[in-house]
């Protein structure tokens, strides 16, 4: 999902990082696969690639994209640059930064340690946060770890908070800790009373990892590490707080005029680069892997799984995109080919997205290194997603 953070791109071009132009060798995008890739064999290889080179000669500058499912396996593509300046071709294997897909990482947490007994979802988030926490937050003592999941507490998005967008643009390289970023949701009237209607809204999720930070004692990426990055050998996945742009993470770039004329915006600080609402660096490739392995009861059990389908309609409704339905850190849509579950996530000069067909047990997961303007109509508007499916599914 949109971080809502796209109205505000016009103050950035006074903030236009020193660091865009910098010389990077071929070297530092140098990546494997942990498999033998035999896309170039797959029978739509060709339709495939044609896809996304068509998405980079319109503008984008550079596209991942894997598409996974029982009857014709796995296939991978890259179209486009992983660095402008610098000329480096994208590689399937490339990283890229996630974003909000982080969320459905941080859900599923939530819901192994519920199977753990750890918790419970319908406890009260006031059982286990203290009262400095969530006095300042309104819903927050009332809301349960259901409803942060569910994004129905009602609870204020910091990211709308127009003081908190002119801070980080004040200091694109800040260190955002969970407890600055709450502030800019204290006081804020809440959109609605818990339980009564859902929108989307980061506040519940950064409280959701301060949540399984208490439960286990251990920050919440070492968790995702240990219950989803490791045991699915999910190589090209990580969140490293301490290392927001790791080595190989192609440059990032915005249309910040919708003009095609693209800025570098890879040392853009992403205030959620540090708390469990984004943050998120991988590829297309692991994403696929790992919604169908949480759709294969692989992580989570199938009753947990159900849980997580206890979809809500919103009242406030997107005229301009699919009809939505909100699960526990997951989205479902009402397609031409169906229903289709995912997440996505935006970050500065970045797009990720993970869709999976139940039904048909496809994943189709894509990630670019551009976003915003005109770009957007290319990677995650209604029609670029219809085009993707019109290819994959027909």
């Amino acid at each position: 999902m949109k971080n809502n953070i796209s109205f505000f791109l016009l103050f950035i071009a006074g903030f236009i990082s020193c660091k865009q132009t910098e010389v990077i060798p071929t070297s530092y995008y140098q990546c494997n696969l942990s498999f033998p890739d035999s896309s170039s064999r797959h029978p739509q290889h060709t339709a495939y690639q044609s896809l996304l080179d068509d998405m980079t000669y319109n503008g984008v500058p550079g596209v991942l994209m894997s598409i996974q499912s029982a009857e014709q396996g796995t296939w991978l593509g890259a179209s486009g640059m992983a660095d402008i300046a610098n000329q480096v071709p994208m590689q399937s294997c490339n990283i890229s930064r996630a974003g909000s897909i982080a969320k459905l990482f941080t859900a599923t947490c939530i819901l192994m340690l519920a199977e753990e007994e750890k918790l419970s979802l319908d406890d009260p988030v006031s059982k286990y946060l203290p009262e400095n926490i969530l006095a300042p937050l309104e819903n927050a003592r009332q809301a349960t770890i259901h409803q942060l999941l569910h994004h129905s507490s009602g609870i204020f998005n910091y990211i709308q908070n127009l003081k908190f967008q002119t801070a980080s643009l004040n200091e694109f390289n800040k260190t955002w800790y969970p407890n600055e970023l709450l502030s800019y949701a204290h006081t804020k009237k809440a959109y609605f009373e818990p339980g009564k209607d859902v929108r989307y809204s980061n506040t519940n999720y950064v409280l959701l990892g301060m949540i399984i930070e208490k439960v286990t004692g251990k920050h919440f990426s070492i968790v995702f590490k240990e219950k989803i990055i490791e045991p699915l050998h999910l190589s090209h996945t990580s969140f490293d707080s301490t290392t927001p742009i790791p080595i190989g993470l192609v440059r990032g770039y915005i249309d910040l005029y919708s003009d095609f004329h693209l800025i570098e915006s890879t040392y853009y600080s992403g205030w959620d680069y540090y708390t469990a609402d984004g943050g998120l660096i991988s590829n297309p490739y692991d994403l696929a892997v790992f919604i169908r392995a949480l759709y294969h009861h692989e992580l989570i059990s199938p009753t947990s799984l159900a849980q997580m389908q206890q979809w809500v309609t919103p009242s406030e409704k997107d005229n301009d995109f699919f009809p939505i339905e909100y699960g526990l850190g997951i989205f479902r849509i009402q397609t031409p080919y169906g229903y289709a579950v995912y997440h996505s996530g935006d970050a500065i000069g970045y797009y990720g997205i993970t869709l999976y067909f139940p039904e048909k047990d496809i994943a189709i997961s894509w990630q670019t290194n551009g976003n915003y303007g005109k770009i957007d109509k290319l990677i995650s508007s209604k029609e670029a997603m219809i085009k993707i499916m019109d290819v994959v599914l027909k």
